[in-house]
């Protein structure tokens, strides 16, 4: 008899920020009808997602993923690659080139603080932060929609050292 899927934890609205901004960096490849990866904001990590065709039950190798028990922003993004949501691109190029991983460790992954920071960016940069947060809710009400499973675990990368240069 099949175990009863576990469903994901909803994460924090950072997380549907980061998302989106993997969206607007192109850092998202669909490998095929079931497979993607998703390199992170600083590249020395590139993340392995799995799908159903319906989107539904996802594996994703992402820290949060795997240790916290959300879905992680790398999973999230590849739903909106895979076009289960399609947020305005307005949005996704609001939120290209943000240094994700730099922020969550200058601000100890306070995800307020975090989100705080990108506004001001967003608001010095000519871009709507109001607009952004409501899109980042919107991805976030499309996943309680959906209500995401766990896939099979898979063991987090590793980072790659940076490469030296004289």
């Amino acid at each position: 008899m099949a175990m009863p899927a576990t469903k994901w934890k909803m994460p924090p609205l950072a997380k549907a920020y980061e998302a989106l901004g993997a969206i607007g960096d192109g850092r998202v490849r669909i490998e095929d009808s079931r497979s993607a990866t998703v390199v992170s904001s600083d590249g020395s990590k590139t993340y392995e997602v799995e799908t159903s065709a319906d989107g539904r039950e996802i594996a994703s190798n992402d820290n949060a993923s795997y240790w916290q028990g959300y879905l992680g922003y790398p999973a999230i993004a590849v739903l909106l690659a895979r076009g289960f949501y399609r947020p305005p691109a307005n949005v996704t190029d609001a939120l290209a080139g943000v240094g994700w991983k730099e922020l969550n460790r200058k601000f100890k992954n306070d995800w307020g603080k975090t989100i705080a920071q990108v506004e001001k960016e967003l608001e010095k940069a000519g871009h709507d932060p109001d607009a952004v947060r409501s899109e980042a809710e919107a991805v976030l009400n499309f996943l309680r929609a959906l209500q995401p499973v766990r896939g099979k675990r898979i063991r987090p990368p590793v980072e790659k050292p940076a490469i030296k240069t004289r």
